[in-house]
């Protein structure tokens, strides 16, 4: 196979949603009673994504957030947010906590990090920014699991109208 041959998508494995619909109803209720300011839940979901390789979830959320008004320079920067002066100090807590709850480390999370993140987040926010990076791991999990094809559920999910297809 040449370099330059395209390569093929994997293919979808099975709908999870239509399996067991019950626990994804259950999950979905758990995820959408996470309040969280929709600006730093979008930034969440994407970098915990781009993390755990969920293209589909990746996809969805860049859709979400665009048509939420997310600019698209401080998209593209997700993914280098360190280096980045699109990010306010309450957002890069927020990412931080974000990518260290998505790659534990094997001694957890450091006191560090945890009184950086107090300076930014009350502990009722960072208590529900918790619960969302855990929701989203879920998510990247399942459908990374299943291989759900990233745009597939554009219209079932209202993101047409994000004009990134």
């Amino acid at each position: 196979m040449s370099q330059d041959a395209p390569v093929s998508a994997p293919q979808p494995r099975a709908d999870y949603m239509k399996l067991s619909p019950q626990l994804f109803k259950k999950f979905l209720d758990f995820s959408l009673s996470i309040k969280l300011e929709p600006t730093l839940a979008h930034l969440i979901d994407i970098r915990a994504s781009q993390l755990n390789g969920c293209a589909f979830c990746l996809d969805m959320h860049v859709k979400q957030a665009h048509v939420h008004g997310e600019r698209a320079l401080r998209l593209h920067h997700i993914a280098i947010w360190r280096e980045s002066p699109l990010f306010t100090p309450r957002e890069r807590a927020a990412l931080a906590w974000t990518e260290a709850l998505t790659r534990l480390d094997a001694h957890g999370v450091p006191d560090a990090l945890y009184a950086e993140a107090r300076e930014q987040l009350s502990e009722v926010e960072l208590s529900e920014l918790t619960f969302r990076v855990m929701a989203i791991n879920g998510w990247n999990r399942v459908n990374v699991a299943f291989r759900n094809v990233p745009g597939s559920k554009d219209q079932e999910f209202g993101l047409s109208q994000s004009g990134l297809n």
